[in-house]
């Protein structure tokens, strides 16, 4: 085990936020003591996460159904066939959390089967309209009943799904039920979990089971809009598709305005299904300036309201070298490797001030973007980025990740989805783009992380995924393989390396590949150097702790921490004046369980990043991108 009481007296001047009472009250919720606390966790209460969950379809009529449930753990699948209704469930949860965190107030383990279930009222001003249940992500599967019948199902950890359960509701108190079922990576379930293990070990962390996004009810008149799908482009093209639940063709009215400039604006008439306009000389979306447009749609007696930023990702040849454009001009990517994982929490942030701290604190370094890494976030996280100016690849979740199973005959064998596994990761996949399409701060889609559940035996499912992909989103780049098993799919030449970087560059290492130059080459992960802490600071589970030296490097001061980091970034640096790096992805934001290489630990309580050098540092990558941009772009 690595000793952590050598770090006391270097961290002694860090501000520790005190130790709270825990919440309790008359429903017998109360947060159970986490690993680890963050300065947010004795701050949730009961009403977590009030904000308007969905803020690229938002209606004015919603009621959130977050806050404290009922739950109770089931042995199996079997617990379906007899739905507890009109029954109080034994333990009390917070909605939305996992149930393995110690907000839920269950922190259980192997919450593979689990019944929720609370009440609602309906408001009377709703009468006559639908009346439809939102759910922001349920891992993995959920069963649905309203008033004891079956309201619906859905499967897909990471996604939303609305249900319309306007004919099951009574004029009093409704009875809500939800079954979920999460197997993560128990046998024989080959799904996408990202870095969810029900063994943790270094970087496989503790699950997340049940409902950990919010869960809400609207109102919407008998035709209404279900699905927006948007895109503005830099030449002030608006062009998109509109569904809506009576799939017939509508006249619809939408207005386009400058977030904060109301008088400023432009109403034009479309019809449902694909449609386009122009709005002229629109302010354009990026880093620097992220400037917003609200969007409100009216269909007859239905008025949503979302916005969208003006801005083209592409990519072109500058001096012979293939760069990713964004507005026609290249645009250095400099990021963070993200995971989304909170000590309190896991999947779910404390609430909205501590999931926008990470953010804040991404800009404050100066980076300009970060690698969501195969995890799905709330909508409002990318609202967030969007309000921000941050540049953001969004990774799919993936399947079983270096795993094997042993079979009958005492072989081990490599586990791969078959072929109806395989199938549902692409059928999550195009709902991963559907539901994602519309936020300006997305601008590349990352289909397989380094081989993990991808078939690396032609046929190359890659290439295929590549083209549904640009077939349902043609405006943003295909990053079809992030490092490890490059067959040559998607727009980027990606390299994974630790600690230093190999990007564009004419050398490379045995667990990535060499520089293609027909495409954009960057540096999906490096850095990853570590700085352990004092245990106030870790996760503390032993069998964490005891993986911290499998970290790629350990630097046992702060001083020589940053050196390296220096050094590192200066590489970057190197092959971006020298070669064709386009970009790099630091590893990582923030320490998670046995992970000590974060920018902040997992507490969020403790920066590392001498800022002055690391903005300089950064600084310099932007510049040295600019002096190879000077030359006419030819685009792909």
């Amino acid at each position: 085990m690595l000793s952590c009481i050598a770090y006391t007296l270097l961290l002694a001047g860090t501000a520790q936020a005190a130790l709270l009472p825990r919440q309790s009250n008359s429903t017998g919720y109360s947060v159970k003591t986490p690993p680890l606390d963050t300065p947010w966790t004795y701050k949730v209460g009961t009403n977590p996460w009030p904000e308007y969950p969905r803020p690229l379809l938002e209606r004015s009529q919603w009621q959130n159904l977050n806050g404290v449930w009922r739950h109770q753990n089931e042995s199996s699948l079997d617990a379906l066939n007899s739905p507890p209704f009109n029954q109080t469930l034994q333990n009390a949860v917070l909605v939305p959390s996992c149930l393995e965190s110690g907000l839920s107030g269950v922190q259980g383990e192997y919450m593979l089967y689990s019944w929720y279930s609370t009440s609602f009222r309906v408001p009377s001003d709703w009468s006559g309209d639908k009346v439809l249940l939102n759910f922001g992500a349920v891992d993995y599967e959920a069963t649905v009943y309203v008033n004891g019948q079956k309201a619906g199902f859905n499967r897909g950890g990471y996604f939303a799904f609305t249900l319309d359960i306007t004919s099951l509701l009574s004029s009093g108190t409704n009875e809500l039920l939800v079954f979920a079922h999460d197997p993560t990576d128990s046998d024989p379930y080959v799904i996408p979990i990202g870095k969810q293990t029900l063994r943790p070990s270094h970087i496989f962390y503790r699950p997340c089971s049940g409902i950990w996004q919010s869960v809400w009810i609207e109102s919407a008149p008998s035709n209404y809009i279900t699905e927006l799908n948007l895109n503005a482009d830099m030449d002030g093209k608006v062009s998109g598709t509109i569904s809506t639940s009576a799939n017939a063709s509508t006249s619809v009215e939408i207005s386009v305005t400058p977030q904060g400039d109301a008088g400023s604006g432009s109403t034009h008439q479309v019809s449902t299904g694909d449609f386009s306009f122009t709005v002229d000389s629109p302010q354009l979306w990026s880093p620097d300036s992220p400037t917003l447009y609200d969007i409100t749609i009216k269909l007859g007696q239905d008025e949503v309201k979302s916005y969208t930023g003006f801005r083209t990702v592409s990519r072109g040849v500058i001096d012979g070298v293939e760069r990713p454009l964004l507005n026609g001009e290249f645009i250095f990517f400099m990021g963070t490797l993200d995971q989304g994982y909170w000590p309190d929490g896991l999947y779910t942030p404390p609430n909205y001030e501590a999931m926008t701290y990470d953010l804040k604190t991404l800009k404050q370094i100066g980076y300009n973007g970060l690698r969501k890494h195969i995890k799905v976030e709330t909508d409002l996280f990318y609202k967030a980025c969007d309000e921000m100016g941050l540049l953001l690849i969004q990774d799919m979740p993936s399947l079983r990740p270096l795993q094997d199973r042993t079979l009958s005959n005492c072989t081990v064998e490599t586990i791969v989805p078959d072929a109806s596994q395989q199938a549902e990761f692409q059928r999550q996949l195009e709902v991963l783009i559907k539901q994602h399409r519309n936020y300006p701060s997305i601008i590349a889609w990352v289909i397989y992380n380094e081989g993990w559940g991808q078939i690396t035996d032609p046929y190359y499912p890659e290439f295929g995924l590549t083209d549904l992909v640009r077939e349902l989103d043609p405006t943003r780049l295909i990053d079809a393989t992030t490092g490890w098993y490059d067959h040559g799919a998607g727009d980027f030449s990606d390299n994974h390396h630790y600690a230093n970087p190999q990007c564009g560059a004419p050398f490379y290492s045995i667990q990535s590949s060499p520089y293609d130059p027909s495409r954009i080459g960057i540096q999906g992960e490096f850095g990853g150097i570590g700085h352990n802490v004092s245990i106030e600071h870790l996760w503390n589970v032993q069998e964490a702790i005891d993986t911290i030296n499998q970290t790629y490097e350990i630097d046992t001061t702060l001083a020589a921490w940053n050196y390296r980091g220096h050094l590192l970034l200066s590489e970057l640096e190197d092959q971006t004046k020298m070669y064709a790096c386009s970009g790099g992805i630091w590893t990582q934001t923030t320490d998670v369980e046995g992970e000590v290489n974060g920018m902040l630990t997992y507490d969020r309580r403790f920066l590392r990043p001498d800022l002055k050098q690391w903005n300089a540092d950064i600084s310099a990558l932007y510049d040295a991108a600019a002096s190879r941009s000077n030359s006419s772009v030819k685009l792909f």
